[in-house]
């Protein structure tokens, strides 16, 4: 009998499966940020109707019926037909892909060289530093849009011009984040371990320096997605943008569009709209993914659990308590901190004379 209990107390206890990160993030996502959450179906809907506008869009993209011509939306033309008779709907999905490549390849792009130049001048310091942060202080001085419009005129007007050019000067303008970053880090005890051991530079910035500044780098990467679209946009109504007839939403706010706004407003409103909505999701979404995928919070109840609910809260508190949450005793209420070592007793009053 004493085997068999001993037999069964040694026998190895199941555990519960632990849910994917993927999974997690998702929980997180809906249950602490639902404007992130928003802002994700907004960016998801941005990137299915830019993959398949061909397969969704119910006209062709310069399909024109000049009969149509202004027509206010109706049941052929759900939001009504521009100055040449041709579907807006169909006009706003294809610039919906147009937004997305423009977007999406100049963030990349922008990023990429952000971190480039951010990371050694930050890493290295000394005369590099100042050489390169003089020639950011020199490019910084000079206005965006006048470099904008440059250098789509020295460079042939197209997806791929607008892409390297904004990519470009953006990406310059956001090494400082990425610089400060760095500096902040570049002294911790990890990084000055992997130098004592004689590793290589390109080693610390790609495995401790990257990932810790992963933080900026996408709140860098959120803020510049929207802002790469309206920079298309911006371009494209001042007529240095995508040429026609490719559909740009900021092309359509412009050229004949402004000479029929007023007997035709759906021209502006409904490009506008769709514009509008696409920079609030990519913010808010990115405002979300800073929030969840912060690396400083790594380890324990930190890069997929918890969180800032005051559920989480107490999951965190109940890890440091030895599994036993604060106020799941006495109903809920907070209990008093209690004293360690033998109890003092009440200093008791002297009776008085003649008890």
């Amino acid at each position: 009998m004493a085997d068999r209990s001993i037999a069964g107390a040694a026998a190895p206890t199941e555990t519960t499966k632990q849910p994917s990160k993927f999974t997690t993030f998702l929980k997180r996502l809906v249950t602490e940020h639902p404007l992130g959450t928003v802002g994700a179906l907004i960016t998801l809907v941005l990137l299915l109707t830019g993959i398949f506008a061909d397969s969704i869009a119910p006209f062709g993209m310069n399909e024109t019926a000049m009969q149509y011509r202004l027509a206010l939306p109706n049941e052929r033309y759900l939001l009504g037909a521009d100055e040449l008779g041709r579907d807006l709907l169909t006009r706003i999905i294809y610039g919906a892909r147009i937004s997305l490549i423009v977007g999406l390849g100049a963030t990349i792009l922008s990023t990429a060289i952000s971190l480039l130049i951010g990371m050694v001048s930050g890493y290295l310091g000394g005369p590099v530093d100042t050489v390169t942060q003089r020639f950011v202080d020199a490019w910084m001085s000079i206005p965006g849009l006048i470099i904008l419009m440059v250098m789509v005129t020295i460079i042939t007007p197209g997806i791929f011009s607008i892409i390297v050019v904004l990519g470009v000067t953006t990406g310059i303008e956001g090494s400082r984040i990425i610089r400060s970053a760095v500096i902040a880090i570049k002294e911790d005890a990890y990084v000055s371990a992997a130098t004592a051991i004689g590793g290589r530079t390109s080693t610390i910035l790609l495995r401790h320096i990257l990932p810790n500044i992963l933080a900026p780098t996408i709140v860098l990467f959120s803020l510049r997605v929207p802002g790469a679209i309206l920079a298309e946009a911006g371009l494209s109504f001042l007529g240095f943008g995508i040429p026609p007839p490719y559909p740009s939403w900021g092309g359509m706010l412009s050229g004949d569009t402004r000479w029929h706004m007023y007997a035709a407003p759906h021209l502006v409103i409904w490009p506008g709209v769709a514009l509008a909505i696409v920079v609030y999701g990519t913010n808010m979404f990115g405002d979300a993914l800073r929030d969840i995928l912060d690396p400083r919070l790594r380890g324990g109840a930190g890069r997929f659990g918890g969180g800032k609910t005051k559920k989480g809260m107490r999951q965190r508190a109940a890890q440091l308590n030895g599994g036993v949450a604060p106020g799941s005793l006495n109903g809920g209420k907070s209990q008093e901190p209690q004293t360690s070592g033998p109890a003092v007793p009440r200093e008791q009053s002297p009776d008085p004379p003649g008890s």
